[in-house]
């Protein structure tokens, strides 16, 4: 299979030729003008030269076409030739100099990326034939198609807002290639605000109750990046794309897997493809994503890349900004004020860093509220609430202003009796509740656990961990 296959050259073409020949993959040209056919040729390029608009000259197979030359007209016969010829690979078209609107619009209706203005085009051009941004949509789609049956899109137990919209924009790619695929969770959606965003956009989720993994001919996981640790599948199932932006601490197994911890959301990373792929989101799609990436970045002031940025511009114009109002102020719970009086009452403040035992509660979720919130106290940096109910202990730790790296801080005290994960200003931990359960009668449980947990936390902070060597295990934070 030719890899890449450049239809017309011109001074682009020539400047993309000089950067697809350090690429990986076979390179073919066809152009009909003998100047250039010749400089490609003492190039080492394989060209033919012949009309580029006919398809009668094109090899049986291309993965990425580059239409390159300077004619609007001609690049648009190109474009719609190739996509006729090569309906499942990605188009890239120049809209050439001196273009009218009706060469740009008939190129968009046709190719996957279409580059304009001049200016922009070396390095616009230069991303698409072989830059990891376009690399990765054209590998996704390989996946895609490369599966037996539907998609499971799995995120994590208990989803927020970011693994909520990226299950559901992954499902939306997979269905643009005619993979029909559905989103899951395990767990509840017990956050107020999550509930809101489901509610108030109808967004449709399945639960692991209502499907049956024999059905689907691939599993894919969003926010987390392995079966069976924090998900409802089995421990070790089989997964064939994993699209996260948590750190991994070794290797993550499957057929297309895309983790970029530089990234402040993995709803980013499905915006990203939809917009290389020219899939356009609906309202309701775009203003999951949206808030997605607002709160994994608390709003751009936490962890927050240039990419985020780009993706939250591109999804404003299509959010139904109405209704991210109304999903960012729900009531808040009872449950979720009381942990909060609770975590304010036991704190435990050692130099800038605060924990505090809740005790027994009823909703996770209103620990992360509640360690958001203990950082507004005077010199504090580095907060953990936790609590516990159902036989578990849960924690959730928030940084701020700080060279502590609560993931690792976590990890270090509670992976030895439990799990934990995150990032260095946010992570969660889970710890089966055991033996600590038998308590005598003249203790408390709360009391149980805040000896348990405490000192533990506390020596990870004094003494902070090394880099990781394992595997991350992610959970919501």
């Amino acid at each position: 299979m030719v890899r890449r296959l450049l239809l017309g050259c011109s001074s682009i073409g020539y400047t993309l030729v000089e950067r697809m020949q350090s690429l990986r993959g076979e390179l073919y040209a066809i152009v009909d003008d003998p100047g250039w056919s010749s400089t490609l040729r003492e190039e080492n390029v394989s060209t033919a030269e012949a009309d580029p608009t006919d398809p009668a000259n094109y090899p049986e197979d291309a993965e990425i076409v580059v239409v390159a030359s300077d004619d609007p007209g001609r690049n648009v016969a190109a474009a719609r030739a190739a996509r006729e010829r090569y309906p499942q690979s990605m188009v890239v078209a120049h809209v050439g100099t001196e273009s009218e609107p009706r060469h740009r619009e008939a190129l968009a209706s046709v190719a996957d990326h279409v580059i304009d203005p001049v200016r922009a085009v070396a390095g616009r051009a230069l991303e698409a034939v072989g830059a990891d941004a376009l690399e990765r949509p054209v590998r996704l789609l390989d996946a895609l198609r490369g599966l037996s049956g539907p998609l499971l899109v799995v995120a994590h137990d208990n989803p927020d807002p970011d693994a909520i919209a990226s299950a559901l924009g992954l499902a939306r790619v997979a269905e643009s290639v005619g993979v029909p695929a559905d989103a899951c969770y395990g767990g509840e959606i017990a956050h107020q605000e999550n509930r809101a965003l489901v509610n108030l956009l109808d967004l449709q989720l399945s639960t692991f109750e209502e499907i049956e993994l024999d059905d689907y001919g691939g599993i894919a996981l969003v926010d987390h990046s392995r079966a069976g640790i924090n998900d409802s599948l089995p421990e070790g199932t089989p997964v064939d794309l994993v699209v996260d932006h948590h750190p991994p601490r070794g290797p993550v197994d499957g057929t297309f897997v895309d983790v970029r911890p530089e990234v402040g959301a993995t709803s980013t990373l499905i915006e990203e493809y939809l917009s290389r792929l020219g899939i356009e989101p609906d309202r309701q799609l775009a203003t999951a994503l949206l808030y997605g990436i607002r709160i994994d970045t608390k709003d751009f002031t936490r962890e927050v890349s240039i990419p985020d940025f780009e993706a939250a511009a591109s999804l404003t114009e299509r959010a139904d900004e109405e209704t991210l109002e109304r999903v960012e102020s729900p009531s808040m719970s009872p449950e979720t004020f009381d942990v909060l009086a609770r975590a304010i009452d036991r704190r435990d403040v050692r130099g800038e860093t605060v924990a505090s035992c809740v005790g027994e509660i009823g909703d996770r979720d209103a620990l992360a509220q509640a360690a958001e919130r203990l950082l507004d106290m005077e010199d504090v940096a580095v907060t953990f609430v936790y609590g516990y109910m159902e036989g578990v202990i849960y924690g959730s730790a928030r940084a701020r202003g700080t060279d502590v790296d609560v993931g690792e801080v976590l990890r270090d005290a509670l992976d030895p009796v439990g799990s934990a994960g995150g990032h260095a200003n946010m992570a969660g931990a889970q710890v089966p509740l055991g033996l600590l359960e038998e308590v005598s009668a003249d203790e408390s449980l709360a009391d149980v656990v805040e000896a348990f947990v405490a000192e533990r936390f506390f020596e990870a902070v004094r003494d902070p961990p090394s880099a990781p060597t394992g595997e991350a295990t992610e959970f919501p934070t």
